[in-house]
C-alpha cells in the first residue's frame, strides 16, 4: 500500500510539473509516466484516465497553497496580520514556482470544459474569500465583500503575469498589500476612534 501511495504521488507532481512546463494540457500520461519513472500502465491503472490525474495534480496544488495558507495564519495574532499572511502564501515560493503557476492557469482553462474542475476552483475561491472576508469584517472595512473580491482577483491576475513574464513574488506581494492597505485606510478614516 505504501509503494501505491508513492508511485500516486510521483504521477501527481509529474503531472504538475509536465502541465506547468508545457503550459498545456495537451500532456499526455505517456509523457507524465515518463516523469514520474513509471508505465504508462501503471498511470492508467491509478488513475483510470488522464481527466482523473488532471484533477488529483489540481487537487494536490490545491492543498499545496491551502497548507501554505494554514501555516502562515498559525503565526498571524491580528487580523490585518492574517490577510497578510494570506497575501505572503500566495507568492510563497511552493505556490509561486513557474511551473506551478502554469499548472494553475491549465487548470483554469480545463475548469472551463470539465465540471470537476470547475467545482474545484469554486471551493478555492469560495475558502480564498471566506478566509479574507473573516478578517475583513473584523477590520470594519466598508465594503468587505468587494475588498476580498479584490485581493482575490489581484493574486490571480499576478499568477497570470508570472506565467507571461517571470513577475516578482515580492513585487506581487507589494501590489496585493498596497490595495489591502487602502481598504484599511478607507476603514480607518470612516470609523475614527
Amino acid at each position: 500500500m505504501r509503494v501505491e501511495a508513492t508511485r500516486r504521488d510521483q504521477l501527481v507532481r509529474a503531472a504538475v510539473e509536465e502541465i506547468g512546463n508545457a503550459g498545456s494540457a495537451s500532456v499526455t500520461v505517456s509523457q507524465i509516466a515518463k516523469r514520474a519513472g513509471v508505465s504508462s500502465a501503471l498511470a492508467f491503472h491509478y488513475f483510470g484516465d488522464k481527466e482523473q490525474l488532471f484533477l488529483s495534480a489540481m487537487r494536490h496544488v490545491l492543498r499545496e497553497y491551502q497548507g501554505e495558507v494554514r501555516r502562515s495564519l498559525a503565526t498571524a495574532e491580528t487580523p490585518a496580520a492574517r490577510l497578510q499572511a494570506v497575501i505572503h502564501a500566495s507568492f510563497a515560493p511552493i505556490n509561486f514556482e513557474r511551473h506551478v503557476v502554469s499548472a494553475w492557469l491549465v487548470f483554469y482553462v480545463t475548469a472551463q470544459q470539465s465540471k470537476d474542475a470547475a467545482k474545484l476552483l469554486r471551493v478555492y475561491r469560495k475558502r480564498l474569500r471566506s478566509t479574507l472576508l473573516h478578517d475583513l469584517r473584523k477590520l470594519n472595512v466598508p465594503d468587505p465583500f468587494a475588498t476580498a473580491e479584490g485581493i482575490g482577483s489581484m493574486i490571480d491576475g499576478l499568477y497570470i503575469r508570472q506565467a507571461l513574464s517571470a513577475q516578482d513574488a515580492k513585487a506581487a506581494i507589494a501590489i496585493v498589500e498596497h490595495h489591502l492597505d487602502q481598504a484599511l485606510a478607507i476603514s480607518a478614516s470612516s470609523n475614527p476612534r
